[in-house]
C-alpha cells in the first residue's frame, strides 16, 4: 500500500493530475496495414508453392541456382537495406522537428532504390542474353515470377519515396503531420522485408 500510494505520487503532474502514458499507435495509417498484411499472406502463399515444387525437382532447382549471381544478390541486398536506413532516418527527422533534413534522406532513398532498379535490369539482360528465361525451367519460371513481382514493388515505393520527396522540400511534413511519410516508409520496409526473403530462398539455399 505505501508503495502503491508512492507511486501514485510519483506520477502526478504539476496540476495534480496522474501522468498517464501517451497513446501509442502504429506509424502511418490503418489502410497500409491491411495492405501490407494481404501482400504478406500472398508472398507466403508463393514461397510455399516455390518450396513445395524445388521437392519435385531439386537436381533441376539446384543446378539453376548456381548460375545466380550470389554477389550481385548480396549486393542487391545492401543497396535494399541502405535505401530503408535513409527511409527511415527521414521518418525520425520529422519525429525530432527537423523537417529541412528529411528531403535528403528521402532522396537517398529513391536513388538507392533506382539503383536497385539498374541492377536488376542487369541481372535480366544477362539470363536473356544468354539465352534463359521464364521458359527455360520450372526454377527460371519463378525466378522472373517472384523477383518480376518484387522489382514492381521496387517501382512503385520508388514512385511513392519521390512523391513524398517533391512535397517535402515545400515543407508540407511535421512531427504532427506525418501520416503520409511514415505509410510510404512502411510500405518500403516491407519491400526490403521481402527481399530479404527472395535473397536466400533463390541464390543460397541449396535444392540438393
Amino acid at each position: 500500500m505505501q508503495f502503491e500510494r508512492y507511486s501514485q505520487a510519483a506520477c502526478r503532474s504539476a496540476s495534480g493530475t496522474i501522468a498517464r502514458p501517451a497513446n501509442r499507435r502504429l506509424p502511418g495509417v490503418a489502410g497500409i496495414w491491411a495492405l501490407i498484411g494481404a501482400d504478406c499472406v500472398f508472398f507466403a502463399v508463393l514461397f510455399a508453392s516455390f518450396m513445395q515444387e524445388r521437392l519435385h525437382a531439386p537436381g533441376v532447382f539446384e543446378a539453376s541456382r548456381r548460375t545466380l549471381d550470389m554477389n550481385l544478390g548480396g549486393v542487391d541486398t545492401l543497396i535494399l537495406l541502405t535505401s530503408s536506413w535513409s527511409v527511415a532516418l527521414a521518418i525520425e527527422a520529422l519525429k525530432r522537428e527537423r523537417p529541412e533534413r528529411v528531403p535528403r534522406y528521402l532522396l537517398a532513398g529513391m536513388l538507392t532504390g533506382a539503383l536497385f532498379m539498374v541492377s536488376k535490369a542487369f541481372e535480366y539482360a544477362q539470363k536473356i542474353t544468354s539465352g534463359i528465361t521464364p521458359a527455360t525451367n520450372p526454377f527460371f519460371m519463378w525466378y522472373f515470377a517472384l523477383t518480376g513481382l518484387h522489382l514492381i514493388h521496387v517501382i512503385l515505393g520508388t514512385g511513392l519515396l519521390a512523391y513524398v520527396w517533391s512535397r517535402s522540400r515545400g515543407g508540407r511534413y511535421s512531427n504532427t503531420n506525418r501520416a503520409l511519410p511514415e505509410s510510404v516508409a512502411s510500405f518500403w520496409h516491407l519491400v526490403d522485408l521481402l527481399w530479404i526473403l527472395l535473397f536466400p530462398l533463390l541464390y543460397l539455399m541449396r535444392a540438393a
